[in-house]
């Protein structure tokens, strides 16, 4: 145990004159020195003291603030009172060494008080033997609920769902319902409807708080619930269970298996975390860095990016091979040399523009029927509207600077060329993946740059060559 030397000036007031953000919305970096010194200190309760008004995603942040060590020894002294919730908040890499760094023991007890969605969030990427000892602590009802969702697949809606809710039968009145729901200590701590179901937990229809507390005590449950109800398949991949809350505006969806039954919802705080997810994923995946979180480390980070710049490596070999095949012509024209940069670059980016488009297009499931035609249709028009106005711009700045109205004709040929490449493999290679049950969002951005760079280098300087007659 430290003296009081250990904490800065002003510690033993600093929870009522210092906020927790700045004027920024940052931690204060005061707030944060202190807390550090009360780490430090072992001083457990005064930190207990200013940790418990943060909300969970505040504690969150003030994981990633602190270093490795720091954040362990404010879990430990915490004990009991760290609501292990705060973890869902964190960086994987984070949540991992934190949880690898306590004991099992520990862990159960903190599953056995959280929601089943957040235990099964924190458990599923724990090693095996790990989380099979963890499960085998927590009691039967608990153990078998989270061994039931962590059966299902990843990144499905199973894996998501949260498996407290309130079903009652079609028979029943409103009144029934609600000595029923007042009676019950085990309810889930938020919910937005009720289940209506049989005798095999099939949903027969739903029935919204609202529409339920305005009715009176005699109704009947069945005369009026909602028969029209949306459900999500427990298989379902979560992205298409995203898909459906925005579609038709929900708070709440129920989850059933394959035989129909329901065994859990969906509420709208984890959809939005999903699209959270899936949108990182996919912006991620478009620059090649896979997985890869902020709070990773230098050795992590450079395995996770080494596949990707291989594979542009090798692109960019092809492009030169390319460009190799033409070394006599620019030799005896060196201007091409200076020139044909600008036209694999404008490719490059409008092929990267339409194949953004066209990536966003297909997670969001806009190109059925006959939008894809029209994207097609659109793009190629595009890339002859944009390549003709920029040829024109590029080929007068050309013919002004060399003094060659020729010279000027084949940059901007070539930058029509390109550009109507640029905006037709844009699409084409995006859907071709797609077709191929391959993420267009992984490798889109690298065959779509090297075949711009390829048609763009291959069009200006053949263009040139048959031109000026340099082969």
């Amino acid at each position: 145990m430290s003296d009081d030397s250990d904490i800065p000036p002003g510690g033993e007031t600093w929870v009522a004159s210092d906020a927790f953000r700045d004027e920024e919305g940052q931690i204060g970096a005061l707030w944060l020195e202190r807390l550090k010194a009360f780490i430090l200190g072992r001083r457990s309760e005064d930190m207990a003291l200013v940790m418990a008004p943060l909300h969970i995603a505040d504690v969150g942040d003030v994981l990633e603030q602190l270093e490795a060590q720091e954040r362990i020894a404010l879990v430990r002294m915490l004990g009991e009172r760290f609501d292990f919730s705060a973890l869902t908040e964190v960086d994987e890499s984070i949540r991992l060494e934190i949880m690898e760094a306590l004991p099992n023991a520990e862990i159960a007890r903190a599953m056995a008080e959280l929601d089943n969605d957040d235990a099964v969030f924190l458990l599923e990427d724990l090693e095996k033997a790990d989380r099979d000892e963890i499960l085998s602590a927590l009691p039967a009802f608990e153990r078998l609920a989270l061994k039931r969702s962590l059966d299902f697949p990843e990144d499905s809606a199973g894996r998501r769902m949260q498996t407290d809710f309130i079903a009652i039968p079609p028979f029943w009145t409103v009144g029934q319902a609600i000595d029923y729901l007042r009676a019950d200590q085990d309810l889930p701590d938020e919910f937005y409807q009720l289940y209506v179901v049989d005798a095999a937990y099939k949903v027969l229809g739903t029935l919204p708080l609202d529409k339920f507390l305005r009715a009176k005590r005699a109704t009947r449950i069945e005369a009026i619930m909602n028969t029209g109800q949306v459900l999500v398949d427990a298989l379902e991949d979560q992205e298409e269970a995203a898909r459906s809350f925005e579609r038709y505006d929900l708070v709440e969806v129920g989850v059933v298996d394959e035989n129909g039954r329901l065994v859990g919802v969906l509420t709208i705080d984890d959809i939005v975390d999903v699209i959270h997810e899936e949108a990182d994923e996919d912006i991620k995946l478009l620059a090649g860095v896979g997985d890869e979180e902020v709070s990773d480390t230098t050795l992590d980070t450079v395995k996770s990016r080494m596949p990707w710049l291989s594979v542009n490596l090798v692109a960019a070999v092809l492009v030169s091979f390319v460009i190799g095949l033409f070394n006599a012509t620019i030799e005896q024209m060196v201007a091409l040399a200076v020139l044909m940069p600008i036209v694999a670059s404008m490719g490059g980016n409008a092929g990267t523009q339409t194949m953004t488009v066209t990536v966003r297009a297909l997670a969001m499931r806009e190109l059925e029927g006959g939008r894809l035609r029209r994207l097609i249709r659109r793009e190629m028009v595009v890339g002859v509207a944009n390549g003709v106005i920029f040829a024109i711009f590029i080929g007068v700045v050309t013919a002004f600077r060399y003094g060659s109205m020729a010279l000027g004709a084949v940059i901007g040929s070539a930058m029509v060329i390109n550009m109507i490449v640029a905006g037709t493999f844009g699409i084409l290679i995006p859907v071709t993946l797609d077709r191929l049950r391959a993420d267009p969002a992984i490798a889109s951005a690298v065959f779509v740059t090297t075949i711009t760079d390829i048609i763009g280098f291959f069009a200006f300087l053949g263009i040139a060559g048959l031109w000026f007659g340099l082969f």
